[in-house]
């Protein structure tokens, strides 16, 4: 008996002592999940979670995108290169494969030491930065979403249980704070889209109110601004749900395409559309809308090659009040353009001219059938023929009637254009120094010109 009490003695102490041990950790562990709880009655974000996280555990912590970006890190000790260290361990061959399953198991991991790869990278950092002991990745979840993982490094001298549970419930703080981000820009998003449907549609004009909008979304009224309106088609049919998400992904590049390059710029994602409210240097005016309404087609047919984007450019606005103005230029603009079967292509409100005026006919078949009438005789000529007379009557026409500049354009002798015009009176039966026949004939080119089918 007195050879065996020792013994036993010993065993009561370690027991007593595993015991306290628990005992502190769970203390702790409570103590860890308070402080992160009061995180969600305050202003907090990602930041916050992953420095509370960090000073408690004694680890290094970070929350990572779905894309590998670093949100926030932190460290116990401030002077360590954090953020290079996360950064080297993300460089980990496979590990966004084995993020990606994480994020679809909707579960916590805990992914072992990688070896001297990551710590040799991350610039020597000592301590707690190593993954010695493995890292604990939990996904953060924004209801049936995945928008980010918390990973705490080195975390094994907390106990594997404790580590465990302490990043799975601050994973789920950092879901409610980005939840509850999310719901904030989502509202913001929406008010301004309100304000700017305000200022397209041209409501409270009369109430001064339109001022006051415009303000409110950073308009600078000391400027001229033009308006672009994107229209968009996703490509070919799909079925409903996929095309509806193709249209948003697409909707969403445009937006970003200006955003990101337009200080100042005010955008609306509509249903069928993007409307940007672009403010116009003083020195390029017209050619920095067209450059960036050309730099933008490009962008998209390399993103999405199968959609159609078609931009319309509205004129210069300055007062908020004509805003309205200029985004209906740039829808007609748009109307016209695909009328035209031109789709695909950035056209400004002023480059359509008198085509402008003529689509404004309900049928274009009236419009070629008045072509064809006034010009319809040139027809009748051979193709090139047909095609010679056309081009000679249009460089005319622009060249103000004169017979040498005209010669000098098309790169044939005087006489050649005046015989050339005589030949077109002869077929067509129209006289060109009579005003109204001459006028017939500058809108039968025009036409042609829009519709195509001359000769």
């Amino acid at each position: 008996m007195a050879d065996t009490w020792p013994e036993s003695r010993q065993t009561v102490v370690l027991d007593h002592r595993a015991v306290q041990h628990e005992n502190a950790l769970l203390r702790e562990l409570v103590t860890v999940y308070q402080h992160l709880t009061g995180l969600t009655l305050q202003d907090a974000d990602v930041s916050t979670v992953a420095r509370l996280l960090a000073e408690r555990t004694n680890a290094t912590v970070a929350v990572v995108s779905r894309g590998l970006e670093i949100l926030a890190a932190a460290s116990a000790d401030p002077g360590d290169d954090t953020v290079d260290f996360v950064r080297a361990y993300l460089a980990t061959p496979r590990l966004g494969t084995v993020l990606h399953s994480t994020a679809q198991t909707r579960r916590s991991l805990r992914l072992p030491d990688v070896g001297d790869a990551a710590r040799a990278g991350s610039g020597g950092v000592r301590g707690a930065q190593s993954p010695a002991g493995g890292v604990i990745v939990a996904p953060i979840l924004v209801g049936d979403d995945v928008p980010a993982y918390l990973m705490t490094f080195g975390t094994d001298r907390q106990g594997d249980d404790m580590s465990l549970l302490v990043t799975e419930h601050a994973a789920t703080i950092c879901g409610v704070i980005l939840g509850r981000e999310r719901v904030v820009a989502a509202a913001a998003r929406q008010v301004r889209d309100d304000l700017v449907e305000g200022l397209l549609i041209g409501s409270g004009r009369d109430n001064g109110e339109v001022a006051r909008w415009a303000r409110h979304l950073g308009y600078d009224a000391t400027r001229e601004h033009r308006i672009l309106a994107v229209s968009f088609e996703a490509g070919p049919a799909r079925p409903p749900g996929a095309a509806a998400a193709a249209r948003k992904r697409l909707s969403a590049a445009i937006d970003h395409f200006f955003t990101a390059r337009v200080p100042g710029a005010i955008t609306s994602i509509r249903d069928d559309e993007v409307v940007i409210v672009v403010p116009e240097p003083e020195d390029r005016r017209a050619a920095e809308a067209a450059r960036l309404s050309a730099g933008c087609l490009a962008r998209m047919r390399d993103m999405f090659p199968e959609a159609v984007v078609t931009i319309g450019i509205g004129g210069t606005c300055r007062d908020p009040a004509d805003i309205a103005r200029s985004y209906g230029q740039a829808r007609r603009t748009i109307d016209a353009v695909l009328r035209l079967g031109r789709q695909g292509q950035a056209v400004a409100f002023e480059d359509l001219g008198v085509h402008r005026l003529l689509l404004q006919v309900p049928d274009l078949a009236e419009l070629r059938s008045f072509a064809a009438e006034i010009l319809g005789k040139l027809g009748g000529q051979d193709r090139q023929r047909g095609s010679e007379l056309l081009t000679t009557l249009a460089c005319y026409f622009r060249e103000n009637s004169s017979p040498q500049r005209t010669a000098r354009s098309l790169h044939v002798h005087p006489n050649t254009v005046a015989y050339r015009i005589r030949r077109i009176q002869e077929i067509t039966g129209i006289d060109l120094d009579n005003y109204r026949d001459r006028l017939m004939a500058q809108v039968a080119l025009e036409i042609i010109d829009a519709l195509g089918g001359g000769p």
